[in-house]
């Protein structure tokens, strides 16, 4: 009777060490996830436009992503959001422009075009760590977007109708008055207590040469911070 089992016992035994060993090798994945944390803060915005539903920001391995500490700039009045799950933000814009490579060193756009770009100051409003998100989006006049881009720019309730928004990318580049890098939690990007950075926005798509800064505006929609969806206007000072 012991002999006609034993096979069986051995199998399970057999099944056990390879779970086993799919567990280790699960925990050494997260281990390694988690220590690939650290490094540059980028969001990529979905090919819709900018304010839209998007994938979160993520503290990828590249770089650090995380700026140095600067005083705060000259800035616009700041204007509060506060999102359905009680996160608080406060946002002020501080310049806009164009560049050919306006997050550094990067493919340069075709002759005739460049990129259109954005900074604010992003602040954690409250005591406690909450969701980093870039709810600022950067539009601009359509009739400045060359004509194989224009359909990709995006107008927007609130806003006005020849405004539209490229889909573009978002990066923290400083860090503002010692504010403490984002962190990590559960999976997620996180901004300390009270902490605040200089976010720029580019677009990812080139503009005409003769935008003017002067003709980029920065609103936020996404529901999560605009209940009714209708952009609001960050003022440059």
């Amino acid at each position: 009777m012991s002999n006609s089992h034993q096979p069986y016992r051995s199998h399970r035994r057999r099944k056990k060490s390879h779970a086993g060993r799919l567990g280790l090798a699960g925990a050494l994945t997260g281990a390694v996830g988690i220590a690939a944390v650290a490094g540059a803060i980028v969001y990529l915005r979905p090919g819709t436009g900018g304010g839209g539903a998007s994938a979160r920001p993520t503290l990828a391995s590249q770089g650090d992503g995380q700026g140095s500490s600067v005083p705060a700039p000259k800035a616009g009045p700041p204007v509060n959001f506060t999102t359905p799950e009680g996160y608080g933000y406060s946002l002020a814009a501080v310049m806009a422009g164009t560049n050919r490579q306006p997050l550094g060193a990067t493919q340069a756009p075709p002759s005739g075009t460049t990129y259109a770009y954005a900074d604010y100051i992003l602040t954690n409003s409250q005591r406690r760590p909450v969701l980093l998100d870039f709810p600022g989006d950067l539009f601009m006049p359509k009739a400045q977007v060359p004509a194989d881009a224009r359909e990709r720019c995006m107008p927007q309730a609130g806003i006005p109708d020849d405004m539209c928004t490229l889909p573009n990318h978002s990066k923290i580049t400083n860090r503002v008055d010692g504010s403490k890098a984002p962190i990590e939690e559960n999976g997620s990007a996180m901004m300390p207590a009270g902490a605040s950075y200089i976010v720029r926005i580019v677009s990812d798509l080139p503009v005409k040469e003769d935008l003017s800064a002067d003709d980029l505006r920065l609103y936020v929609w996404n529901a999560r911070f605009t209940s009714d969806r209708k952009g609001v206007r960050l003022a440059f000072p």
